[in-house]
C-alpha cells in the first residue's frame, strides 16, 4: 500500500503539543492498547480489493476505528488509486498517535474547510449513506459528490474476524465472567436489580469498560447489564431482543430496575462487555433458593436449542436453517408461543453476530439465507418469556474450520446458580 507524501490542499501546520503528552495514552500499567498497524494495513487493504478500483469515504467511528485504529473528528478517504488518507479536524496529533505514528499504513492531514475539500477529494467517493442522518449526507454529497454507497460493503467486510480481534473477544468473554462472579457473590433475597448490576459494573470498569456499547440499528440504545428477576423478565421493551428488563424510568427502559430479588423466582442478567471495542454477551441464570420443575425444564430446552443451532452454524448451514430449527424445536416442546417474548411482542431470532458493534450481521432469522462465514462471531440466546418470568441462555461462539469454538464461559460458568 502507498500513500502521498504531500500535504492535502488546505492542510494547516501541525502545531507542537500544547500542554499535553502521548505518553498518558495507555492501557493498564502502561500498555499499548492501540490496534497494531499490521492489523490496519490489512483491513485497508481489504476495503481497497473491494471497493474495486472505486473510491470511498468513511467518516462513521466504529468503521472508522476498524480502518485506522482511531475515531478523531472527520473522515478518510480512500482513492480509486488506493492511497488512503485521514483527514483530521480534531485532535491531529492523537490521530497520528493511535494510527502507529510513523508506521501507520496512511496519510494523517488536518482537515481543510469543506469550500476546499473538493479540491483535495475529486473522484465522487462512495458514502457510508446507511450510517449518516439525511441532511449530513446531502451536504458531504454537496461538496465531494455522489458515488453511492459502501455500508453495506464494510459490514460485509467487518463479519470475518481476525486472529488479534478473536484474541480481544477471548479477554472480552474473561472479563464477562468476572462480571457474573461479583453478582453471585453479593446475591441475596431483598438485593435489588440494580444493586446486581453495579456489582457488575464496577468490575468492568476497573477492567477497561469505555462506557460504549455499540449499535448499528437506529436509534437502539444498550444497557450492559441487564437484569430481570421474577416477572421483571415478563415486561415487553422497546430493545430488539426478548428480555429488556424494566429500566429505571420511561427514557431508560432497559436494563436493571428497582425490584427487589424474590425466593424462587428466576433471575435471568443478560451482561454485554466491550473490551477495547470488542464485544462480549452471555446470559446466565440465578436463583434464591431452588426453583421449581417448570422453570428448570425451560431452562434445559433453550440449552438444547442453543445446541442445536450451534451444531447447524457449525457444520456451515445457513443462519436461516439454524432458525428453522431452533424455532421448530421449540414448538415441538411446547415453547413456541413463549419464544424470545410473548405475543405480540416476541423477538424473531435466536441469535446475532458481534464484533465491535452488538448487532452485526448476519442474524439467526429468517431470511439470512447464508452461513455464518468462518471467523463469524455469534451470541447465541434462546430465551422463554412468561408472565411470571424469563429464562433462557446466551454464549458467544466464533466459527473455526473444525466448528464451533466458544468466546465466552460455556460450560465453565453454570447456567443456574442457586444463592
Amino acid at each position: 500500500m502507498t500513500h502521498s507524501p504531500q500535504k492535502a490542499f488546505g492542510e494547516r501546520p501541525l502545531p507542537r503539543c500544547m500542554g499535553w503528552s502521548t505518553e498518558v495514552l495507555s492501557g493498564p500499567d502502561g500498555e499499548d492498547w492501540r490496534v497494531p498497524t499490521s492489523e490496519l494495513e490489512m483491513r485497508q487493504k481489504r476495503f481497497i480489493t473491494a471497493l474495486d478500483g472505486k473510491s470511498a469515504w468513511v467518516n462513521d467511528p466504529v468503521d472508522m476505528y476498524w480502518l485506522v485504529g482511531n475515531r478523531q473528528t472527520g473522515g478518510v478517504h480512500f482513492s480509486a488509486e488506493g492511497v488512503v488518507t485521514q483527514y483530521v479536524r480534531n485532535s491531529l496529533e492523537r490521530a497520528r498517535f493511535e494510527s502507529g505514528e510513523n508506521d501507520a499504513p496512511h496519510s494523517i492531514v488536518s482537515h481543510p474547510r469543506m469550500s476546499l475539500l473538493s479540491e483535495s477529494i475529486s473522484d465522487s467517493p462512495a458514502l457510508q449513506l446507511g450510517r449518516m442522518p439525511a441532511s449530513d449526507a446531502a451536504f458531504l454529497q454537496s461538496k465531494i459528490g455522489q458515488g453511492g454507497d459502501c455500508t453495506q460493503l464494510l459490514w460485509t467486510l467487518r463479519e470475518v474476524k481476525s486472529d488479534w480481534e478473536i484474541e480481544r473477544m477471548k479477554e472480552s468473554g474473561e472479563i464477562q465472567r468476572d462480571m457474573f462472579e461479583a453478582i453471585d457473590e453479593i446475591g441475596c433475597e431483598g438485593v435489588t436489580e440494580l444493586d446486581l448490576a453495579a456489582a457488575a459494573d464496577e468490575v468492568s470498569r476497573s477492567a477497561g469498560f469505555g462506557s460504549f456499547v455499540r449499535m448499528r440499528k437506529w436509534p437502539m440504545d444498550c444497557d450492559r447489564v441487564v437484569v430481570a428477576s421474577g416477572r421483571a423478565g415478563g415486561v415487553p421493551t422497546f430493545f430488539d431482543s426478548a428480555v429488556g428488563g424494566t429500566g429505571v424510568h420511561p427514557l431508560a427502559a432497559l436494563g436493571a430496575g428497582f425490584n427487589r430479588v424474590k425466593a424462587g423466582d428466576p433471575v435471568l442478567v443478560d451482561i454485554v462487555h466491550v473490551h477495547r471495542g470488542y464485544v462480549a454477551d452471555m446470559t446466565r441464570m440465578f436463583s434464591v433458593g431452588s426453583l421449581g420443575n417448570e422453570w428448570t425444564e425451560r431452562l434445559e430446552n433453550m440449552s438444547d436449542i442453543a445446541i442445536a443451532v450451534r451444531e447447524s452454524l457449525g457444520r456451515g448451514e445457513d443462519c436461516s436453517t439454524a432458525w428453522d430449527i431452533g424455532s421448530k424445536m421449540a414448538v415441538e416442546m411446547g415453547r413456541g408461543e413463549h419464544l424470545m417474548g410473548m405475543g405480540p411482542d416476541q423477538a424473531r431470532f435466536l441469535g446475532h453476530s458481534i464484533g465491535l458493534e452488538l448487532d452485526e450481521t448476519p442474524v439467526v432469522a429468517a431470511g439470512f439465507d447464508r452461513p455464518l462465514p468462518v471467523g463469524g462471531t455469534m451470541a447465541i440466546e434462546p430465551k422463554v418469556i412468561h408472565e411470571e418470568g424469563a429464562i433462557g441462555v446466551e454464549d458467544c461462539w466464533v466459527r473455526t474450520e473444525a466448528g464451533m469454538v466458544c468466546l465466552s464461559s460455556g460450560e465453565n460458568f453454570p447456567l443456574l446458580t442457586e444463592w
